[in-house]
């Protein structure tokens, strides 16, 4: 880089979303002395650096090295080698990171289609596949990997052997396929995943299983080294730093050819790969919220064709996109219809919450009816389990003279109490304070607590049952590195009798003595102001209500809500997918929404409300009239539904048409560098949920 470049990098202008690979670019000759580097940054075009002398045999692309940037230092991924540069003066980096590449084979491929289709630089990609602490040693003579234990698998049921067939077919095609797995909870979808990856296993080849929550990955793994020993790595956030650059460095020899974890392991540098399994396919947490905000299920597609593999979507509740998908010939449908062993799904009770309290001031969260049962079953010795999407123990803290609440002075949204910590907290920044007795509003009323949270809910099963075992699974009780194993060995182990918890409860995980589920409130995200509020809710009701009667024992659900009549909460009752989907169908159908359509969120940020807004109304009109001759339509702008975070106003507007790549050409032209409007930063959402 020249000196004038150091104080203000202009890099070449080169758009390097459509770039080929590196290895079809140029020769990468180790005599070549200049390196093509990005950065992870929102500048999609490389810098130029002089490779030092002493480094030029060992570098290749995909490793990453520190170079300086400006008047810092920054790492940055070596995407090729050069002879030559049209920069005259150029820095050379100072240190090479990796002893082998961090990126190769079909990942730079897959870096390059993120970027494409989620509105990024190839340098924001790439990074997003390389853990930030990821710190690698040159890779130690490796010993042989353990036998997989013994046990013998067991008996398929009649639908999972017509299922195996499916799968085998699929895992056979040339190209391999798409299948969506639906079967109910307790189907026996893990067994059949298991046996695909015997079949890839005899191959030589490698599989990937995605989960979407830490808090299901000790039951998973369980299964998956039961079945395959240490040939299984696991990935996820909860793991160190050293245990990262272990299992990285296995999965890139080829050491752990299955690999078990959260929405990230989706860019496990495994070689030969022939299977991508997204289980329960349909969870938001496969969304990632940074950028680039790709969806795991359609990275995992777009990697799997890329190295000619197969993928398995499997979940009792599909989304409405996959199952569309499914049943108009896109993908692959496989069923599971029944239970294994013959047992039947549980029993499912609506309590109208409207009735409860009706004629009587208001009790506790629970009902009477949820009470009883909770009696009978602390009783019998038995376990339950009970939902509330919301954490901590109180909602909002409301004075009874004027109506004041108390809201975080950052975000426009109410402060949450909680009773282990006496504060009142805000759930997106993390503001804090006391509560005080007094409205600081009008200094006259008291505040009074209002709404329950998961805290509330133990406190009152502790008043209720004072001799039983509680425990409680949210965000606050396994923030914590193995808290979300402790909670569940102690419930597993039947330590703890009574468990609460948020959605991270309702997935997936199997305990055979849980014969009572207690939904505390559907409505929860019914009330939400989303399109895919009806789906989330009967979601959440159906796999909740599967965690009940696995065993010998019939289970039974409780379902608290004040809308009983609602499809969605009546579908959950009879466990009728084919209902809910198709009246949740013909609503996206009218309103042209997914999967009719696909959609990009803007939000526009300003510390000025007048400001945001009429940058917004300004970021409309440009985008609307290029969007007519490009069969796109925009929707807004409107308040954001949280319109303040953090300081920061919010206005958002929506993109809508059948194809992404239409839309993300239009923003690229009408963006400014770094994803700006007028000097505001845009924040730019694909397919948001």
């Amino acid at each position: 880089m020249s000196k004038r470049q150091t104080r203000d990098p202009r890099p070449e202008t080169r758009d390097l979303s459509r770039v080929p690979s590196p290895e079809s670019r140029v020769s990468n000759d180790v005599r070549s002395p200049i390196a093509e580097v990005v950065f992870n940054l929102p500048i999609e075009r490389s810098f130029h650096y002089l490779i030092p002398p002493a480094l030029r045999a060992a570098l290749e692309p995909g490793m990453r090295v520190a170079a300086p940037f400006g008047r810092r230092e920054c790492v940055g991924i070596v995407v090729a080698r050069a002879a030559r540069s049209p920069v005259k003066e150029l820095k050379a980096f100072r240190r090479v990171i990796d002893p082998a590449p961090v990126i190769a084979g079909e990942r730079w491929a897959l870096a390059r289609w993120l970027s494409s289709t989620y509105y990024c630089s190839l340098g924001e990609a790439l990074f997003a596949m390389v853990p930030a602490d990821l710190r690698l040693r040159p890779l130690e003579s490796h010993v042989s990997p353990e036998t997989p234990q013994t046990a013998t698998p067991p008996q398929l049921s009649a639908d999972q052997t017509r299922g195996l067939t499916a799968i085998t077919e699929a895992l056979e095609g040339k190209p391999p396929t798409t299948v969506l797995l639906h079967g109910v909870t307790g189907s026996g979808k893990t067994e059949l995943y298991l046996r695909a990856i015997e079949i890839l296993l005899a191959r030589g080849q490698s599989a990937i299983c995605l989960v979407p929550e830490i808090a299901l990955t000790p039951q998973t793994i369980e299964r998956f080294r039961g079945r395959f020993g240490s040939r299984v790595a696991v990935w996820h956030s909860g793991l160190t730093a050293r245990q990262r650059a272990q299992q990285w460095q296995a999965m890139a020899a080829g050491h752990c050819p299955v690999v078990v974890g959260a929405r990230s392991a989706i860019f496990a540098p495994v070689p030969r790969l022939g299977l991508i399994i997204l289980d329960e396919e349909h969870e938001t947490t496969y969304k990632q919220e940074d950028v680039p905000r790709y969806h795991a299920r359609e990275a995992a597609r777009a990697r799997a064709q890329i190295a000619g593999a197969a993928v398995f979507l499997g979940s009792a509740t599909p989304s409405m996109e996959s199952y569309h998908a499914a049943t108009t010939g896109r993908m692959r449908l496989v069923e599971l219809p029944q239970r294994m062993g013959g047992r039947r799904l549980p029993a499912v009770e609506l309590v109208d919450l409207g009735g409860e309290w009706a004629g009587r001031s208001r009790g506790g969260p629970l009902s009477s009816r949820l009470q009883q049962l909770l009696e009978r079953t602390v009783a019998r010795g038995e376990q339950a389990m009970l939902l509330l999407n919301r954490r901590g123990f109180s909602r909002t803290a409301q004075c009874q003279g004027c109506g004041f609440v108390v809201r975080c002075p950052r975000c426009a949204v109410p402060l949450i109490y909680h009773a282990s910590r006496q504060l009142l907290v805000c759930h997106y920044c993390n503001f804090q304070q006391p509560l005080a007795e007094l409205c600081p509003s009008c200094r006259k009323g008291y505040l009074k607590l209002r709404g329950a949270g998961t805290e509330r809910i133990e406190s009152e099963l502790h008043r209720l049952f004072p001799s039983a075992a509680i425990g409680r699974m949210d965000r606050d009780t396994t923030r914590r590195r193995g808290g979300h194993q402790d909670i569940y060995d102690a419930f597993r182990q039947r330590q703890t009798g009574l468990l609460v918890g948020t959605q991270m409860i309702a997935k997936g995980l199997d305990f055979p003595q849980v014969t009572l589920v207690g939904i505390v409130s559907a409505d929860t995200s019914l009330n939400l102001p989303d399109f895919r509020a009806g789906e989330r809710t009967f979601d959440l009701l159906t796999q909740m209500a599967g965690r009940a009667g696995r065993g010998e024992q019939p289970g039974t659900v409780i379902v608290q809500t004040y809308c009983p009549d609602h499809y969605a909460i009546q579908a959950a009752k009879t466990h009728d997918y084919a209902a809910f989907y198709r009246e949740e169908l013909a609503m996206r159908r009218r309103l042209r929404l997914p999967p009719f359509a696909r959609l990009v969120e803007l939000t526009v940020h300003a510390t000025s409300r007048p400001r945001v807004e009429h940058i917004a109304e300004r970021l409309a009109q440009a985008l609307s009239r290029a969007a007519g001759r490009r069969r796109l339509s925009v929707v807004g702008p409107a308040p954001h539904r949280i319109a303040r975070l953090r300081g920061s106003y919010r206005m958002c507007l929506l993109l809508k048409g059948r194809r992404v790549e239409p839309m993300v050409e239009l923003l690229r032209a009408t963006l400014q560098p770094g994803r700006k409007f007028a000097g505001l930063p845009v924040t730019v959402d694909v397919d948001p949920l």
